[in-house]
């Protein structure tokens, strides 16, 4: 397992079939996008409110299109009832993850 940085704080675990990295999700949001670092994840703003699980959709989706990947190539490995969650991308190494984030 290859583990890689994003900025300073944000580890990026390679595994053979992808990579994992985590998250802390803000939902309600004005907008979507990455507002920074909180501890070891990347702090993710969502439009979307945190019912019947559409902030894990947004997530999902805002994601799969930062790393230009499709949006089954992208699950929610951990973490689904918490703001905090461990993202896992398919078909993506740990050093493709952090160019595409970066």
């Amino acid at each position: 397992m290859a583990r890689l940085w994003v900025g300073l704080m944000i580890s990026i675990q390679g595994y053979p079939a992808g990579a994992s990295f985590a998250v802390k999700v803000h939902p309600r949001a004005k907008k979507n996008a990455i507002t920074g670092e909180i501890g070891d994840a990347l702090k993710l703003s969502l439009t979307a409110p945190p019912v019947e699980g559409k902030a894990n959709q947004a997530c999902i989706e805002f994601l799969a299109n930062l790393l230009k990947v499709p949006h089954s190539s992208v699950t929610i490995a951990s973490g689904e009832g918490s703001r905090r969650k461990v993202i896992r991308a398919a078909g993506l190494s740990a050093e493709e993850v952090r160019k595409r984030l970066g």
